[in-house]
């Protein structure tokens, strides 16, 4: 007699495996296809939208809010004009912000250092107007979360700007190199190497080069907006 073979019934698939359970911790845009979470902005300009946007603020809105106009805001957004010092703190006091943070996003902690090469250049003859702002500065505490203070190194460049600003909060200056001239509406002062002036900044006050060389300040800044 033939033997029969036994037909050998095929393997079910192999179920596959479940992927793990998401909870409130999850990231949402992970669960999405193909979604994946949008990279923190890099620039002072995508800081700004981005703070901006999660505020629900238009660019109209920013700008009846600071005085600014709505396309000098488009224009700071996209990088294309870098503000000076005190168009940063009408912007953080309009957004709720400290200005620290349009500069270098940071985490709270008791002490933050600055080495003499890891400072970098925030600014540099920032012109909206076809004019030059005369400066370039450096952030000496980025990282500083928590800061109440604002404290920069400033290089001041022979400039042909004589339009005042004011804000709030209050400003320290101690002139480090060459020749400073601070302008408090009629008031000039001249202030050299080794002078400090101190100052409401809610006053109108222009502070610029002195002379055809450059000028180093050190210069702190302290604003309400927290």
């Amino acid at each position: 007699m033939k033997q029969t073979s036994k037909l050998r019934k095929p393997k079910a698939p192999r179920k596959a495996r479940a992927s793990e359970p998401h909870d409130y911790l999850t990231d949402p845009a992970s669960l999405m296809p193909g979604g994946r979470k949008e990279p923190p902005p890099r620039t002072l300009g995508q800081r700004i939208a981005a703070i901006r946007k999660d505020k629900g603020l238009s660019l109209e809105d920013l700008a009846s809010r600071t005085g600014l106009d709505a396309e000098l805001l488009s224009r700071i957004e996209k990088d294309l004009y870098t503000p000076p010092l005190g168009e940063l703190i009408r912007l953080g006091k309009a957004l709720e912000t400290r200005m620290g943070v349009f500069i270098a996003p940071s985490e709270p902690s008791p002490y933050t250092i600055v080495r003499a090469h890891q400072r970098r250049k925030i600014a540099r003859f920032a012109s909206g107007t076809r004019k030059k702002h005369g400066y370039e500065y450096e952030s000496l505490a980025p990282e500083k979360g928590d800061r109440a203070m604002e404290p920069f190194l400033v290089t001041l460049h022979p400039t042909d700007v004589q339009d005042m600003s004011s804000h709030d909060g209050q400003e320290f200056i101690y002139v480090l190199e060459g020749s400073m001239e601070a302008r408090f509406e009629e008031a000039v002062e001249i202030l050299e190497a080794g002078d400090a002036i101190y100052y409401d900044s809610n006053r109108p006050h222009l502070v610029r080069c002195h002379g055809q060389g450059p000028t180093r300040i050190l210069a702190v800044l302290y604003t309400e907006s927290r």
